[in-house]
């Protein structure tokens, strides 16, 4: 690889832009407490810290890889090193492969059921960039693999994956296609142009609509988890302050226009920050 290539390697990377991490990390950490019921094993915190965002980062490589030929196309994407020639097909899958392979190597750190159910985080991490060719749902996929870390978590810790596990893994993935539609609002117009489907295309004018829908099943989804996990009132200090990043972001998206778009997208970090200390402090 080319030592003169770092900082193209870090914008390759998105560890210049850490939301994604924020949004993969918080619902990761709240599922470690969770099925740690208390405090979880320090290591077990620094390998899921550490693996969502080397995981996230090889996420991000692999997509720029599968939409090389697109991103010049695209407003918001078009500085993006591959997109500029600036590093290599090559470098960017060596690139992939060196930070899956470093994560592969924390989870080997815990046991054998969790280094087996890294194989479908993988997988998931790999299907997603090219799904938004095939179906207006891409979404589903980033929800699904966004959401693999949750039972990874309980498998970890040596929980059992009980209702509450998948009610949360649910839970997460309404979530990430309610933030993830926000975010393809963004490039709606240009998508069109190119032939990229999304959430935001199948929705069209009922975007909106549909995003409030989003945001009312996951809103009903950590209700019932709250309920079914016994959590108390820290946790519906959380929900509550979710609950205002919600509105917030209907608000923004009032009028779809690009930036408060985006801007509705990264608010997302607070409402999952909120839960996850909401989360932690129930649990002490």
């Amino acid at each position: 690889m080319n030592t003169n290539a770092f900082p193209h390697y870090l914008k390759l990377t998105r560890l210049d832009r850490p939301i994604g991490i924020y949004l993969l990390l918080w619902p990761t950490l709240t599922a470690l407490w969770l099925a740690a019921d208390g405090w979880p094993p320090l290591h077990l915190v620094v390998i899921f810290i550490l693996g969502t965002t080397l995981m996230r980062s090889a996420g991000c490589v692999i997509n720029d890889y599968a939409d090389r030929h697109l991103d010049g196309h695209v407003k918001r994407t078009n500085q993006r090193p591959l997109a500029r020639g600036l590093v290599t097909e090559r470098e960017a899958l060596l690139l992939a492969a060196l930070l899956a392979l470093a994560a592969f190597g924390l989870v080997l750190f815990t046991n054998t059921t969790t280094v087996y159910m890294s194989f479908g985080g993988l997988f998931l991490a790999a299907l997603y960039p090219f799904m938004k060719r095939y179906t207006y749902l891409p979404q589903v996929f980033l929800g699904a693999a966004f959401s693999w870390a949750i039972p990874m978590a309980y498998t970890a810790v040596g929980a059992p994956l009980t209702e509450i596990t998948w009610l949360l893994y649910t839970a997460n993935i309404l979530w990430t296609v309610h933030y993830d539609t926000l975010y393809a609002m963004v490039d709606r117009d240009d998508d069109l142009k190119i032939g990229i489907k999304s959430t935001a295309i199948l929705f069209g004018d009922a975007d909106k609509l549909m995003v409030g829908l989003l945001q009312l099943l996951t809103w009903l989804a950590w209700f019932m988890l709250g309920v079914q996990a016994e959590l108390k009132l820290f946790w519906w200090l959380g929900l509550a302050v979710a609950t205002g990043c919600f509105l917030y972001q209907q608000w923004l998206i009032r009028h779809r226009e690009r930036d408060p778009c985006f801007k509705a997208f990264l608010n997302n970090h607070w409402a999952g920050l909120a839960l996850f200390i909401g989360a932690v402090l129930d649990q002490l």
